[in-house]
């Protein structure tokens, strides 16, 4: 692997681009030297969207463990408030909350390439959690989200950005939301 050419896939999620954040978003890479290679906007489907999010219990069986997490924090019922205390239960809620708002409006996907790509945009970022962001990040700057809020409006996270986790999965999600076209366009920054 050449981390100087390191690629990761980010997507500005719907709360992104409908407070206009599309260009600072990008901004905010470029100025770290990293590049825009392939870039667009788009309505998803629901199928697509589905199919981005993982489905194997495990990892829903760990969102609703999250969520009864901020549940535990904060002194709340979860069972008053979603009816169960079953973590794979209200992970189903909270997966099926996230495809709902991932449908919501346009998402804007590009391929983003530089020096550890995927740690750098995810450095860039900031915390999954707004709330928890630091300034000076995209998310800390933006977004005053937090999951005690989105569980009690029964919705998801408004974080203005997905980044990929691991260089495996930034593959798996740019051949996902890319698949085999052309779309990747290298060049060298002055």
């Amino acid at each position: 692997m050449n981390f100087k050419t390191e690629r990761t896939y980010v997507m500005i999620k719907p709360d992104g681009v409908k407070k206009g954040l599309i260009g600072e978003i990008i901004r905010r890479f470029e100025q770290r030297d990293l590049k825009v290679v392939a870039l667009e906007m788009f309505q998803p489907t629901e199928e697509q969207i589905d199919n981005h999010y993982p489905k194997d219990e495990t990892w829903i069986a760990r969102l609703g463990q999250k969520s009864l997490g901020t549940y535990a924090k904060y002194g709340i019922d979860p069972i008053k408030d979603l009816g169960t205390d079953n973590d794979l239960e209200i992970g189903k809620m909270v997966r099926s909350w996230l495809v709902g708002y991932m449908i919501s409006a346009p998402l804007v996907r590009m391929v983003v390439e530089g020096v550890h790509a995927v740690d750098m945009v995810r450095k860039i970022a900031g915390a999954t959690l707004p709330n928890m962001a630091d300034m000076g990040t995209i998310r800390g700057d933006y977004s005053v989200d937090s999951p005690a809020v989105a569980n009690a409006e029964h919705r998801a996270v408004m974080n203005l950005v997905h980044a990929s986790e691991t260089a495996a999965e930034a593959e798996h999600e740019i051949k996902h939301w890319f698949g085999d076209r052309q779309v990747i366009f290298p060049y060298e920054r002055n």
